[in-house]
């Protein structure tokens, strides 16, 4: 004999049903077949609130009772489209039953548990009939038994206790005479030992089909729903999530407990002693494997088996000085909590006993809260404890798996991750058997949470990195550009999922949770919003999704201004924008305080050399240990490009217009050639080797006309240009007499720092910098003579884009 339980989805709609029927009907070919059934989805609900609005007097009841109604007499007319008016009238007479129900409760304003049993009934009761009646109006040996005459309880309303002694021999009585090859039972029904109507709890037909099963000892009970398994967490979340196929009864119950819905929890107690396993099935898909519930599942190597959680859980907070050392406080307060019928799901308490956190049902939380502080009054007008502290939009994260205990390094694992991602636990619980580390989070922290722990837990270390780009112009394009080239290589061969979820230039910006498709982006991007940079923030830190990265493609002031909020909500920073690492010293050392803070790093490796190590380099020589004591460089790649091309034969102002043109200097090329973008290159430099310096402190010595430094836009400038070519001519013409190149040199030596044009000699590393290349020099204490030289292209979209992307590659290797 077989047991299949079908849940509200699997017999949600004429077509469902039909699968469930397909399903018997190839089961019922070998075995006999006891199939329970819940309500048609979605109806539970539905008759629920039918009955509060009756209660409350609202004669909006009777338009839910009508939807009510329609759903099932539809049905009816699909499954069975001729000759069912014994099945109409049937459901007729027990919907017109439902209705006096609902008319009484309205009369007289009152929905005792006792009504809410009979109530909720009525929906497990018309879905069983009419799919019996359809599996024998087409020639089926199908009968329908009422649940209600084989389960017997007590009469604790809403969620009844199983009489077992009766049950059991109602059960084996009725099916040792069953003749029929298949037999429909409501679920979740059930009737008291005085012969009142009660229900096993939401979810009860889970419960119904193990009892069914435990009474025959059947061989395995079979839970039929809506998804293939019970899953490594929630999939709706974890898109990444899969099936686990094998779980002991142990781990089902703790994940089904915090919230893994395939499964209600008592489910399991009837089948646990007799070692009979649960399947989980899927109606949609009947050939998936599933997930098989039994002790067989114990000695799996995987030392975490499944991530739930529940939502809508308040923190409730006992603590004060007079609680240490003295004995009855903790027998207090859950005798309060058990008087007030409040299911406590989480308890934690510190080993100086000064405080106690429970986690309840949010709904609960006014309620518990009075109780609790009248049964402490005394000692909360003694001052020896304070009144309870609540705290709710709160959600429970529950690491489950039989062989955790086994393992070292979970606990820090599952800290780490949220850690890193800006996921504040608010309470801690962990029993002594290790099979469930359970943490209390922020609501609006579970989907990150889900998918940070997922992807630590069970994924092959693929790491997700969602990045927001502010700047999508010449470098930002290239950005995007090599990141949509690079996107395979870098999931196949260093495990890195990069999904672009924000873009931004100065006039739009669009978002996409799921990652902006870059075959179509600037498509998407012209379609988007009014840009905002304030907007741009607050859609990022309102996805909260792991693992983000905001990235500034711009020489914007305002956009530098908001690192730090970036910074404060983990969300890491990349750019090359050098105004935040060179603006007051302050500024720069609280950016790099709260990016130790939150665990957002802050990386700007372009802001020095565009693509070049420059920055990365530094930073090892200073953590191995080592010194720099000078630094030579021509960081101006505009401005090498500018003096590599500028001779007699050229006009000064033609060669600064062909480097804009090329994208070599900024879009106002006077902080390119007024020194002020090489001093904050050299400044930065500085600041990374340990020296507290600001762009003030800095010489600079500028090699533009007196017109030209005064110019109050662009286009003066340029103009100044041409104007003052014999200024520009005599410099070439000075270092031509000496057989020396012109070269915009910074120099960092003995905490002093310069800039300014000079004419290199033959023989010097400067005098063959060719192009837009960028050179460095660094002296150090391992260097005294021989000095580290990085040296290559420093300027360009191109290399700046894949600075950038080095940036964000090592952000997903930390």
């Amino acid at each position: 004999m077989q047991v299949l339980k079908f849940g509200g989805t699997s017999v949600g709609s004429s077509k469902n049903i039909n699968n469930v029927i397909n399903i018997l009907e190839d089961y019922s070919k070998n075995d006999a077949v006891i199939c329970v059934v819940s309500a048609v989805g979605g109806i539970t609900d539905k008759l629920l609130l039918a009955g509060k609005l009756a209660q409350n007097k609202d004669s909006e009841f009777l338009e839910v009772f009508n939807t009510i109604k329609d759903i099932h007499l539809n049905i009816v007319n699909e499954l069975i489209p001729g000759n069912n008016e014994t099945v109409i009238d049937f459901v007729n007479k027990r919907l017109d039953e439902l209705k006096s129900l609902l008319d009484g409760i309205y009369l007289i304003n009152e929905l005792s548990p006792k009504t809410s049993d009979k109530l909720v009934g009525f929906g497990e009761l018309l879905s069983s009939f009419i799919i019996a009646e359809t599996m024998k109006n087409r020639g089926m040996s199908a009968e329908r038994k009422n649940s209600q005459e084989l389960v017997i309880t007590n009469s604790n309303f809403t969620k009844a206790e199983v009489n077992y002694n009766i049950t059991n021999k109602n059960i084996k009585d009725y099916f040792k005479a069953a003749n029929q090859q298949i037999t429909i039972l409501p679920g979740f029904v059930s009737t008291s030992v005085n012969g009142e109507q009660t229900t096993l709890g939401r979810g009860g037909s889970d419960f119904t089909a193990a009892i069914i099963a435990a009474a025959l000892k059947v061989e395995q009970l079979q839970i039929w729903t809506d998804v293939s398994g019970m899953f490594t967490t929630n999939p709706k979340i974890v898109k990444h999530a899969y099936p686990i196929k094998a779980i002991s009864y142990q781990e089902a119950m703790e994940l089904s407990h915090f919230g893994a819905k395939v499964l209600y929890p008592p489910t399991v107690q009837p089948v646990l002693d007799l070692e009979i396993p649960i399947h989980i099935k899927n109606t949609l898909e009947p050939e998936a494997v599933g997930t098989i519930i039994s002790n067989d599942a114990v000695n799996s190597n995987k030392p975490v088996k499944g991530i739930s959680n529940i939502g809508n859980i308040a923190l409730l907070t006992l603590e004060g000085s007079g609680m240490i050392g003295i004995p009855g406080f903790s027998k207090r307060l859950f005798e309060t909590l058990s008087q007030e019928k409040i299911n406590i799901i989480l308890i934690t308490q510190a080993s100086s006993e000064h405080s106690i956190c429970l986690g309840i049902d949010a709904k609960d939380a006014e309620a518990a809260k009075e109780a609790i502080d009248a049964t402490f009054e005394n000692e909360i007008a003694l001052n020896k404890i304070d009144p309870i502290i609540v705290e709710d939009k709160l959600s429970i994260v529950a690491l489950v798996g039989d062989n955790m205990k086994n393992h070292q390094g979970i606990s820090g694992k599952l800290f780490s991750a949220l850690g890193k991602n800006n996921v504040n636990v608010r309470a801690i619980a962990q029993g002594a058997s290790e099979k469930n580390i359970s943490v209390v989070i922020a609501e609006n922290d579970v989907k990150k949470a889900l998918n940070v722990l997922h992807e630590q837990f069970f994924e092959s270390k693929t790491k997700q990195l969602n990045v927001f780009i502010t700047g999508v112009g010449n470098v930002g394009e290239r950005l995007v550009e090599q990141i949509k080239q690079q996107r395979k290589y870098l999931k196949e061969n260093l495990k890195i999922n990069l999904r672009v979820i924000g873009l931004s230039n100065s006039r739009k910006m669009v978002f996409d949770e799921n990652g902006i498709d870059l075959k179509s982006w600037k498509d998407r991007l012209a379609d988007g919003e009014q840009a905002s940079l304030q907007g741009f923030f607050e859609n990022a830190k309102a996805l909260n999704l792991r693992n983000s990265i905001f990235i500034d493609v711009t020489a914007n002031k305002e956009v530098a201004d908001l690192y730090p909020q970036y910074l404060r909500e983990s969300i890491s920073v990349v750019a090359c924008n050098k105004i935040a690492c060179s603006s007051d010293y302050i500024d720069y050392k609280e950016l790099k305080r709260l990016s130790l803070k939150y665990n957002a790093p802050f990386l700007f490796e372009t802001n020095v050399g565009a693509g070049l190590p420059v920055i990365d380099t530094l930073s090892n020589l200073i953590a191995s240990g080592d010194k720099v004591n000078s630094i030579q460089a021509v960081l101006s790649g505009s401005l090498n490009f500018v003096f590599n091309n500028f001779n007699d034969s050229t006009k000064f102002y033609d060669i600064v217009k062909q480097a804009a043109a090329e994208g070599y200097t900024e879009p106002d090329p006077r902080i390119d050639l007024s020194g002020v973008d090489v001093a904050r290159k050299i400044l930065i430099l500085a600041r990374e080797s340990g020296v507290e310096m600001n762009l003030e402190d800095i010489e600079n010595t500028s090699f533009l006309s007196d017109s030209g430094l005064k110019s109050d836009s662009v286009d003066d400038f340029y103009q100044t240009l041409v104007e003052d070519e014999a200024h520009y001519q005599n410099l070439y013409a000075s270092a031509k007499s000496k057989e020396c190149q012109l070269k915009y040199v910074a120099k960092f030596d003995n905490g002093k720092a310069s800039v300014g044009l000079q004419e290199i000699p033959v023989g010097h590393p400067f005098y063959n910098l060719e192009g837009k290349d960028n050179i460095v020099m660094f002296y150090t204490d391992r260097y005294p003579e021989q000095p580290m030289i990085i040296k290559g292209a420093g300027a360009g979209a191109d290399v700046t884009a894949s600075g950038l992307f080095a940036d964000i590659i090592r952000l997903g290797n930390d």
